[in-house]
């Protein structure tokens, strides 16, 4: 998770001030969604455990994070899919490839 975290903004272009900011917004974004970094990894692991049935996924480059605005908070979650699995292919779809 922290590792996720650090890439996103982990860039070196901007300032460490702006860095440090951004990484505190998401620490205060989990504070206020009340989820701790263990529940945070529970649900990305049943995440990987749901989506693997289906599809082959890059699970160390997956991003798994909570977003807010001003009403909401959102689970943000970018998982790069290496193939679909055959099995849950329709016959007309497993044509075509």
């Amino acid at each position: 998770m922290l590792k996720a975290v650090m890439k996103l903004f982990g860039n070196k272009s901007k300032p460490s001030g702006q860095v440090a900011k951004d990484r505190l917004r998401v620490v205060l974004i989990h504070d206020r969604a009340g989820i701790s970094p263990e529940v945070m990894e529970h649900i990305k692991n049943d995440i990987i455990k749901v989506i693997s049935s289906y599809m082959d996924i890059d699970r160390h480059d997956m991003e798994i994070s909570l977003s807010n605005d001003e009403e909401a908070v959102a689970l943000l979650a970018n998982i790069p899919v290496r193939r679909i699995k055959p099995t849950v292919m329709s016959p007309h779809e497993q044509r075509r490839r």
